[in-house]
């Protein structure tokens, strides 16, 4: 994943002697603050040419952090500075704003901060504060926290998602407007008939379908049944990955979703393979970055998908809501499409995750056959997330959780109370059953390894939306 840019203004007295002898101090904290940073593996520091103690620089050091591709603002406090240039710094410089004191007793570093912050909030910009030693962890794990939220947000604005089809068997919650996509995240949508998809995969020449089929037969686990699931019907899934992935390329698209049913998994093939290997690091090419891709044209599913993987670079599980196994308190999430590979091992290997993924025959729901793509999702915390509105208004729902792994046998049976032939994910939710239930807003749920409630706390503050932590 490509490093935060994080664009730093030391503030300063503005009388100009008091400016010049403390100079020294101001550079010295400054100094610090990219060290910390730059020490994460996380972050580009794009620091400001001088010291901030006029108008003058405030406007012009703000214009060359933008211009240096900055996505997140730090405004740096040590010693006491006048707050209008703060003001003046939030005109030029890239938002959203964090603003940090430095522990510097002797100079009133933090009265600076909180009079530049008042001002900021008297005059409607959002900011953010933090006080603290940058080298203490705790102090460093909430700039850190508040960089990779910003920066996510900042990343979607001016992406195109992909939408192939429409409104999939009348879901409400998968099809978003999009004047709020635009106005809300800065997404554009492009729409895509499905037909394209047909038209194209029947067109590829060459022989990536080839080392695709040998690929998959080779390191992965397929269960042709001569009727579902053929070595032809394989070939058309892999065909039909390599035409998305063309339009993808060709239409300049950030992230997609597919509808799929019942149109092509009736008449064609399903997209499950499809919507696996986009969403995975990997494919028979090679690395790839992890295209983030919905089933069901789920648009508010692809959005929390594209958030989830700003934040961690990590590929995004995507998911129904399908069952809770009351006496193991673990919810089967599981779903014909979109299950990364990734999860069976978490690993960005690919020989090590598809030793433990089966392509088996699609199920009678889908009678234009092809290969699910199944496995158990590796056991971990996880952080499980969904955008969904209320009265036209969206909110998130952030869920701490964990995936829980069981002996094979037990966890094939489990497997079997639903659907044998998908993937499965086990999760262990911290929030009570009864209350999931009553207060969340989808059939879909998104997930990624580890803790990101505080960062996607910070991105539904930055983008202005409601969120509840169910809990």
């Amino acid at each position: 994943m490509r490093k935060k840019k994080v664009g730093i203004m030391t503030f300063s007295d503005g009388r100009k002697f008091v400016h010049e002898e403390l100079l020294k101090m101001n550079q010295s904290f400054q100094s610090r603050l990219v060290k910390a940073l730059e020490a994460t593996g996380e972050v580009e520091v794009v620091a400001a040419d001088e010291i901030v103690w006029t108008s003058r620089l405030a406007r012009n050091e703000g214009v060359k952090l933008k211009q240096r591709g900055a996505e997140v603002t730090i405004l740096n406090f040590a010693i006491w500075s006048f707050p209008h240039l703060a003001v003046v710094a939030t005109q030029f410089a890239p938002d959203p704003f964090l603003l940090f004191s430095n522990v510097n007793p002797k100079y009133p570093g933090m009265v600076g901060m909180l009079a530049s912050a008042g001002a900021l909030d008297q005059i409607g910009v959002f900011n953010v504060r933090v006080s603290g030693d940058i080298e203490q962890p705790a102090v460093l794990a909430k700039v850190l926290s508040f960089i990779r939220a910003a920066a996510a947000v900042n990343r979607l604005k001016g992406e195109t998602f992909g939408l192939f089809g429409g409104r999939p068997m009348g879901m409400y919650t998968a099809v978003s407007n999009l004047d709020d996509w635009r106005m809300i995240f800065g997404v554009d949508v492009e729409h895509i008939d499905q037909m394209e998809i047909v038209r194209r995969a029947q067109l590829l020449q060459g022989d990536r379908v080839d080392r695709g089929l040998s690929w998959l037969e080779r390191y992965g686990n397929v269960h042709y049944d001569g009727k579902q699931l053929t070595p032809e019907k394989l070939k058309l899934q892999i065909r039909s990955y390599c035409a998305v992935r063309e339009i993808i390329a060709e239409k300049g698209l950030n992230f997609v979703g597919i509808k799929a049913q019942p149109e092509l998994t009736d008449n064609f093939v399903t997209m499950d393979v499809t919507e696996a290997f986009l969403n995975d690091p990997y494919d028979w090419d090679g690395p790839h970055e992890p295209i983030v891709a919905s089933t069901e044209a789920d648009m508010d599913g692809a959005m929390t998908m594209e958030i989830l993987k700003h934040l961690s670079g990590e590929p995004v599980l995507f998911a129904d809501v399908r069952h809770y196994n009351a006496e193991e308190d673990v919810w089967d999430l599981c779903n014909s499409g979109s299950h990364a590979t990734y999860y069976a091992r978490r690993s960005n290997d690919p020989e090590v995750n598809l030793k433990n993924v089966h392509f088996y025959p699609e199920s009678f729901y889908f009678p234009g056959g092809g290969a699910s793509v199944a496995h158990i999702a590796k056991a971990g915390k996880v952080t499980i997330a969904r955008l969904a509105r209320r009265n036209g208004r969206y909110w998130m729902a952030i869920i701490p959780a964990e995936f829980i792994e069981f002996p094979p046998e037990k966890a094939q049976k489990m497997a079997e109370a639903t659907s044998p032939e998908w993937p499965h994910a086990f999760a262990r939710m911290q929030v009570p059953a009864e209350r999931f239930l009553a207060e969340y807003d989808s059939n879909h749920c998104h997930a990624i390894y580890e803790d990101w409630v505080e960062e996607l706390v910070w991105v539904c503050k930055i983008l202005g939306i409601d969120y509840k932590i169910l809990v």
